[in-house]
Order: C-alpha cells, then structure tokens, then sequence
C-alpha cells in the first residue's frame, strides 16, 4: 500500500501543472448547462491523449470514460460536472473568462481538471487497480432538471454495472490541501417557487377602486415565513426564500399583478411535500381574503444529497492514510443543493469535499463574480481522489 501511496503522490506533483493548466483553459472558457459543447470536446482530447476509452453525446454533452484494471465486475465511478454560471467575471487573472456574462463562478473547472488528473493517474497504474473506474463528467448541475438524473436515464451507471460513485465538490471557506466528509444528510432538497398574484391596478391616489396586488403579495410573503418559524418540525432544517419580488407599476400606479420567486430547502420528504401543500393554501387563501387571486408552481428540484455511512467511513479513512489526520475534517450540514443527490438515491455514494481557501486572502465565496480557487489544491484533489478509488476497489466485497 504505502508504495502505491507513493506512487500517487508522485504523478500527482508531476502532473500537477498540466492540471492547473487544463483549469485555466476551462475556467477561460465556460459554457452554461447543456451548452459545454466545447468544454466536452477538450474533456475528449484529454481522453485521446491519454488512452482512455470513452463514450460521448450522452445527455447532450456528457462522456463516460472507462478505466479497466485486473477485473471487470468491480466497477466504482468518478464524477465531475462541467457547466458554468451566467455571472459577468470581475477577477484580474489572465485565466479571466473569455464568455461575456459566464463564467465558472462554482468550482466545475477545478472538479474537471482534478478528475482528468486522477483518470491519468490510475491509467498509468491500472494493472494494480483491482476493478473498473468509470468516469462521468456530467453536464447541467446548476440549472433543473439537472443532468445528473438525465444521464442515470440514459444508462450511465449501467454497462458495466457501477457499485459506487464518489463525487467532488471545491469548498472555499476550508483551506487548501484539505479534505472534509459528512456521512448521511449532507445537503438540502431544493425547490423552485413561483407565484403571481392578481389584482386591480388602478391609480395609486384611490386605492378604494384598486385591489392591490402589492399588498396582498406583501401579505403572502410576511405569512410564508410562518412555515418554516411555526409549522415546521424543529429537528428538520428548513428554509423558504425569496430572491425575486417584481411589482411593475410606479410611485403613482397599483400594477395589476406581483410576481414573486423563490426557493425551498429541506432534508425531509414527507415534509416537503407537506410544505408545498402549506404555500399553495396560504398563498391562495391570502389572496382571496384581500378580493385577490394568485397563481402557484412549484418546480420540483434535486432532493437532498445522502452519503452512504459506511462508505464515507471507508473513504475517510483512505484520505487520512493518503493525508493523515490533519488535513481530514468533518462537514456540517449545508442548505445548498447538488443534483449529485440522484446518484445518492440511486447507489451507495458519497460527495465529499476539496479545500481551496488561500491562506491569508479573503474567502471568495462560490456563485460570486470574484470566486477563485489556490491552485494548490488541485494536486491534493486528484492524489486523493485517485488513492480512493484504488483503495475502494480493493476494498469491496465480491
């Protein structure tokens, strides 16, 4: 073991500015979801490059490689996703993005170049792998119905068949060289809430002859909160936000309708479903008592992301081996969402997470016009990253 350890963390500091570099290419080149059309094409060079069979088109844009060691009915997969933001960059690096008004403002350029990394790394060693790696890089995590669920559809943990997937996520506020799990709930479900509500425009100096939508929607939104602060089971995390609250009229002008956007998160699904049930009723209901009327979708999202206990056990401990004790942490729960939560609900797995903090700098926080990433993390990511996997497999039970 401690030579195949050895082994790795040498390919991973020879490799590791060609990895930085393939970074840098992706992160000046995003594409959105269901888009990555030229980051796919890059992703298949690589592939090429490196020997590694692969299938592509798959889901629009996604590619499988395959990765076979001494046995073929053991197989784990690797995960990546390639999609970018609709966000206007503001760093001053020469990576800048070349995509006016898109950018890789998540990570998914790290999460690329650290599992081409890691699929370079264990190609050069497969005929020590004790099984199969499948590589998925998966398009569309960022916007519903995500693709994730999309390529699971189209078959990609099937042929061969996979026991296990193992995702990454860079975290920013973890530093560099870091690593960090959470067996069981990880990360919320996540729901999109629309809704418009009807009224009586009319002229703002005779609300008499109006009915206000404005008010009524000012109404429904102070009730909402009432789910989360009073209906919901305190044991069970729970938010109900609203980013986007559109009422078009002017300082003298009642519009006709409000439009209101919004997100819902949680890790319980009978109470999901429950809480859908409760912003339908109240939202409608306040309407009406105010001579409004409104209108409600709520688009299903991602349900929350699972780790498997004992397999984040495992892989926990195959990160200490690879970093030792320091450099492995505990996760809190998180709000946020990750439509790796299929693959979760699908096969034992685990999404885990890559530190990318740079010591001494301010915390550029993901989904920001400014978030960047220590390149330094992308040798630790794709070293443990492999390590896993070659454990994982020699690990698992027939």
């Amino acid at each position: 073991m401690s030579i195949i350890k050895k082994r790795i963390e040498q390919f991973s500091r020879i490799y590791h500015s060609e990895v930085v570099a393939i970074r840098r290419y992706i992160h000046a080149n995003p594409e959105l979801s269901f888009q990555e059309t030229n980051t796919a094409a890059f992703i298949c060079r690589k592939l090429d490059e490196y020997g590694i069979p692969y299938q592509s088109g798959i889901a629009k844009t996604g590619i499988v490689g395959l990765i076979e060691g001494k046995r073929k009915d053991k197989v784990i997969a690797l995960r990546a996703d390639m999609d970018a933001l609709p966000i206007t960059e503001l760093n001053d690096v020469p990576y800048k993005s070349k995509n006016e008004g898109v950018m890789h403002a998540c990570g998914h350029d790290a999460h690329i170049a650290v599992l081409l990394g890691a699929a370079r790394i264990l190609n050069e060693m497969k005929e020590y792998l004790d099984g199969t790696v499948k590589l998925i890089f998966q398009p569309s995590e960022e916007s519903f119905p995500g693709g994730a669920k999309a390529m699971i559809e189209e078959g990609v943990l099937h042929n061969p068949e996979v026991a296990h997937v193992i995702g990454e996520h860079v975290l920013p506020t973890l530093d560099a060289g870091k690593i960090g799990f959470r067996p069981g709930m990880y990360m919320a479900s996540t729901d999109e809430i629309y809704i418009t509500v009807f009224g009586k425009g009319g002229h703002g100096a005779t609300p008499d002859l109006n009915i206000d939508p404005v008010v009524i929607a000012s109404h429904i939104l102070i009730s909402l909160q009432q789910i989360v602060s009073r209906q919901a089971n305190p044991t069970i995390p729970t938010v109900l936000s609203f980013g986007r609250v559109i009422a078009d009229g002017r300082t003298n002008i009642i519009p006709d309708k409000v439009i209101m956007e919004g997100t819902l998160r949680t890790f319980d699904e009978n109470w999901r479903k429950k809480a859908h049930q409760k912003i339908e009723e109240i939202a409608t209901n306040t309407a009406q008592a105010f001579g409004g009327k409104c209108e409600i979708h709520i688009a299903h999202g991602y349900p929350f992301v699972e780790n498997h206990p004992n397999l984040t056990a495992r892989l926990k401990r195959y990160a200490i081996e690879f970093l030792g004790p320091r450099k492995v942490v505990d996760l809190d729960m998180r709000m946020t969402a990750e439509d790796f939560a299929y693959f979760t609900q699908a096969l034992p797995s685990v999404f885990y997470r890559l530190g990318t903090k740079t010591k001494k700098k301010e915390v550029t926080n993901l989904h920001t016009a400014q978030f960047d990433i220590d390149e330094e993390s992308l040798h630790i990511g794709m070293g443990v990253m492999a390590y896993m996997a070659y454990r994982q497999l020699e690990e698992m039970i027939d």
